[in-house]
């Protein structure tokens, strides 16, 4: 019975409900556990490009995703999509998202339609963690893209870098995270300036994706100092 309340009994349940298929697939892969080292971990860094931060009113336009396994970045395994079609009831296109991101109607155009999006993406994901900065961005899109799509809101087992950051600026992982750091200091970019990690072009979801990577590896190079081993580890908030 206690199985019924997991995490992994309401997976197995979803999967239940699915033909086969990469969704269906990922929801029956067991993540990694709690006690995974970092050093074993598996990791897909993911960013996706969107046309606001609202999914019930607005859609995915790219993602860009980027293996990490342990403390390697496989580039060989990078990929970068961009989404075809409507995902909000009420699409108005990309409007004036595009000033940010530089994705335009005509570049979406081209893209791959949601059914294919989705399969690659959690393809990729199956069996790893996925690690974003400010990660509820990525599982809430792509939970909603999955409900849009096969009618289930899939959890999503993640490590958030700007979590990590906040508590690399603060006294460690016994003291819990800095009282006053403001949104300037943890961005992506002032996040990677802490260690010297270069600056990119901002708002390329594949360029994001490994950015992601780098400053994951950083972070936990650090945090490792301070006692964080297992990936329980870096849950702990």
């Amino acid at each position: 019975m206690r199985e019924w309340f997991t995490g992994a009994g309401r997976r197995r349940r979803a999967a239940r409900r699915l033909p086969e298929g990469p969704l269906r697939h990922y929801l029956e892969t067991p993540p990694p556990g709690p006690s995974t080292p970092l050093g074993e971990l598996p990791l897909l860094a993911v960013d996706v490009e969107t046309t606001g931060l609202e999914p019930r009113r607005d859609r995915v336009l790219s993602v860009g995703s980027v293996p990490v396994d342990g403390d390697r970045i496989v580039l060989g395994g990078a990929e970068s999509m961009l989404l075809r079609g409507a995902h909000a009831e009420d699409d108005d296109g990309v409007g004036q998202s595009a000033t940010l991101h530089g994705i335009t109607d005509d570049t979406v155009a081209t893209g791959v339609g949601g059914d294919v999006f989705l399969d690659r993406i959690l393809g990729a994901l199956a069996g790893r963690v996925l690690v974003a900065h400010y990660s509820r961005i990525e599982t809430d899109f792509l939970a909603s893209l999955c409900f849009l799509h096969h009618g289930v809101r899939p959890t999503f087992v993640a490590v958030d870098t700007l979590e990590l950051h906040r508590r690399v600026l603060g006294a460690g992982i016994d003291r819990g995270f800095a009282p006053e750091s403001s949104p300037d200091r943890l961005r992506l970019w002032s996040a990677r300036e802490r260690y010297g990690l270069p600056r990119y072009r901002a708002h390329d979801a594949l360029v994001d994706a490994l950015a992601c990577a780098e400053l994951y590896l950083a972070q936990t190079a650090e945090l490792h100092d301070r006692g964080v081993r297992t990936l329980r580890d870096l849950r702990t908030t």
